[in-house]
C-alpha cells in the first residue's frame, strides 16, 4: 500500500532536511579544509619562488588527477549505490563482505598505480609540462617531485573508499574533517622536514612533496576507527567474480572514462601553460584552488549528501521522491553559488592580494592570478550545478551520459583555450575552464528528463533567477566598498584586511536581505535546517 499524500510529502521535506544537515557537515569539513589550504597556499607563495612552484604544482596535479578519477568519483558513482543495494538485500553481513572484496580490488589498483607512477615519472612530466623540456634543470625537478608525490594516490583513493563507506552508513563528520589534516601538514613542511631534505641533498620545495605524503596516511588513518565501530573494516579479500564487485567494476568504467576525459582539462590546462612565462602555472593553481572553495564547500557537499537519498528514493522505485531532493539540491547549490561566482569575480584582485601580497609573491603576480580567478570564478555557478546532477544520473545506475558530457566539456576548453591564448596568455585556460563547464552543464539538463523522466526544473529556474537578482544587488555594493582597499601597495595590512574583511561580512549581509525582499525561499529552507536538532548519526 503507497503511502497517504500528506506523509508522503512530510517525507519528503524530512528527507531534504536530512539532506541540508549533511551537507552542512560536509561543508564545515569543508570550509575548515578550504581555509587550512588557502592559508598553506599562501604560505607556500611566500616561502618559494615561482619558479619552483611551478615544478611543485605540476608534480602534485598528476596524482591529484588520478585520485578524481580513481578514488573519490569512482567511489561516489559505483561503490556507494552498490552498497546500498548489497545492505538492503543481504544485510550488515552482505555489506561487510561487499566491503572486504572491493577493498581489495581497489587495494590492487591503487597500488599498482603508485607503483607505475613513480617508474615512468618523466613520461608524466612529459605529458602534463612538455614546455619544461627546454628548461633541463626544471624539468628534472619536476620529475623528481613527482616521484615523491605519486604514492599519494593510492593513501588517498583508499582514504575515498573509507569515505564512501562512512557516507553510504549516514556517517559524514569524520570524512569531512579528513582533508584538513594533509593542510596541516603542508603549511608545517619546511619545518618538520626542512632537515631531512637538506641531509638528504634534496632541493627544498622536495619538502611538500614529503608532507603530502604524510598527509595523506593522516586522511586514510583517522578514518579508520570510525568503519570499525560500525563493523565495516574487514580485512580486504580477493574476489574478484562476487557479482557486487563486479558491478562496481562495470559502473567504475564509464565513470573512470567520464571522469579521464573531464581531468584532460587539467592535462591540457598544465601542458598549455607550460609554454607559458614563467609563474603560468601557480597562477592558475592559485586560482583554481579558490574557485574551488564554494564548489566544495557547499554544492559538492550537497551532492554528497543527496546521493545516498537518490540511492534509496530510486532503488523503491519513488521517483518524484527523488526529483523532489534532485530539484532541492539544484536550488540549495545555486542559492550558494551564483552569489559566490559574483563575490568571487567583484573582489577578484583584493582576495588574491590580501591572501598573496608577501614575500616572494608581488604586485606583478598578484594581479596576473586575478585575472585567472575572475575568469575561473564565472562558471562558479554551472560547477555547482553539475555535481547534483551528475548524481542523479549516477543513483539511476547511469554513468555513460555523463561521460559523454564531460567530452563536451573538454572540446570546448580546448577550443576556448587555444583560441585566446595568443591574447590572454595564461587568462585564456581560465576562460576556457568556464566554458567547458557550462557546455557540460548544458548538455546534462538537456538529457537528464530522457533518461531518468520528468523532473520538473521550472522550479530550480525560478529560484535561480531570484538569487541572480539578489547576488546582483549584492555585488553592486561590495564593488563599491572595496574601492575604500589599496590593494597594489601594503595589500596584506592590517586596513586592507580589515576592509576586505567588511566587505565580504557586508555582502553576505546585503544578500541575505536582498532574498529577504525578493523572496528567496532557500534561505528560509537554510534557516529551517539550522533550528533542527542535529542528528546523532552525522
Amino acid at each position: 500500500m503507497s503511502a497517504a499524500p500528506d506523509d508522503a510529502s512530510q517525507a519528503r521535506t524530512n528527507e531534504q532536511v536530512t539532506i541540508a544537515r549533511r551537507a552542512g557537515v560536509v561543508a564545515a569539513g569543508t570550509l575548515a579544509s578550504r581555509v587550512l589550504g588557502a592559508v598553506r597556499d599562501a604560505a607556500v607563495a611566500s616561502y618559494f619562488a615561482v619558479s619552483d612552484t611551478d615544478a611543485f604544482y605540476v608534480a602534485w596535479t598528476i596524482p591529484n588527477t588520478l585520485r578524481r578519477v580513481l578514488g573519490e568519483g569512482a567511489v561516489t558513482a559505483a561503490i556507494i549505490p552498490v552498497f546500498s543495494e548489497v545492505q538492503t538485500r543481504e544485510g550488515h553481513a552482505g555489506a561487510r563482505r561487499y566491503v572486504a572484496a572491493i577493498s581489495g580490488a581497489m587495494l590492487i589498483v591503487l597500488s599498482l598505480v603508485s607503483v607505475l607512477g613513480v617508474l615512468t615519472a618523466p613520461l608524466w612530466t612529459t605529458l602534463y609540462a612538455a614546455g619544461y623540456a627546454a628548461d633541463s634543470n626544471k624539468f628534472a625537478l619536476a620529475v623528481t617531485l613527482t616521484r615523491w608525490v605519486f604514492p599519494y594516490i593510492g593513501l588517498v583513493g583508499l582514504a575515498a573508499l573509507a569515505m564512501g563507506i562512512s557516507n553510504s552508513v549516514g556517517r559524514f563528520a569524520v570524512s569531512a574533517f579528513a582533508p584538513a589534516l594533509l593542510n596541516l601538514v603542508v603549511i608545517a613542511a619546511p619545518w618538520l622536514f626542512g632537515a631531512p631534505v637538506s641531509w638528504l641533498g634534496l632541493p627544498a620545495i622536495t619538502a611538500l612533496a614529503m608532507a603530502t605524503l604524510v598527509g595523506g596516511v593522516l586522511q586514510l588513518g583517522v578514518q579508520l576507527p570510525e568503519l570499525a565501530r560500525e563493523k565495516l573494516l574487514p580485512w580486504p579479500t580477493l574476489s574478484p567474480r562476487d557479482p557486487a564487485v563486479r558491478k562496481t567494476l562495470m559502473l567504475m568504467g564509464p565513470v573512470v572514462l567520464g571522469s579521464g576525459i573531464y581531468q584532460l582539462n587539467i592535462v591540457f590546462s598544465r601542458l598549455f601553460a607550460s609554454f607559458l612565462p614563467t609563474g603560468s602555472q601557480s597562477f592558475l593553481y592559485y586560482a583554481q584552488r579558490l574557485v574551488e572553495i564554494p564548489q566544495s564547500l557547499f554544492a559538492l557537499a550537497v551532492a554528497s549528501a543527496a546521493l545516498p537519498s537518490l540511492t534509496r528514493f530510486r532503488n523503491a522505485g519513488d521517483h518524484e521522491s527523488a526529483y523532489t531532493a534532485l530539484r532541492y539540491s539544484l536550488r540549495i547549490s545555486l542559492f550558494v553559488a551564483i552569489p559566490a561566482s559574483v563575490a568571487l569575480v567583484v573582489l577578484s584582485e583584493p582576495t588574491i592580494a590580501v591572501l598573496f601580497r608577501r614575500g616572494e609573491f608581488g604586485t606583478f603576480h598578484v594581479r596576473e592570478t586575478a585575472k585567472a580567478l575572475a575568469y575561473m570564478a564565472a562558471a562558479t555557478w554551472a560547477v555547482a550545478a553539475i555535481h547534483p546532477i551528475t548524481r542523479m544520473y549516477y543513483a539511476y545506475n547511469d554513468t555513460r551520459t555523463p561521460m559523454y558530457c564531460s567530452a563536451l566539456n573538454l572540446v570546448a576548453f580546448v577550443l576556448v583555450s587555444l583560441g585566446l591564448q595568443a591574447s590572454m596568455g595564461h587568462a585564456a585556460i581560465a576562460a576556457g575552464t568556464s566554458a567547458g563547464s557550462v557546455v557540460q552543464l548544458l548538455a546534462l539538463v538537456l538529457w537528464l528528463p530522457r533518461r531518468v523522466g520528468p523532473i520538473g526544473l521550472a522550479e530550480v529556474r525560478g529560484a535561480a533567477l531570484r538569487s541572480c537578482a539578489a547576488s546582483a544587488v549584492m555585488g553592486a555594493v561590495i564593488y563599491d566598498v572595496a574601492r575604500f582597499g589599496h590593494w597594489v601597495d601594503g595589500a596584506a595590512s592590517l586596513r586592507n584586511v580589515a576592509v576586505y574583511a567588511f566587505t565580504v561580512v557586508f555582502g553576505v549581509a546585503v544578500y541575505a536581505g536582498a532574498c529577504f525582499i525578493f523572496r528567496v525561499r532557500e534561505l528560509e529552507d537554510l534557516m529551517q535546517a539550522l533550528r533542527r536538532k542535529r542528528s546523532p548519526r552525522l
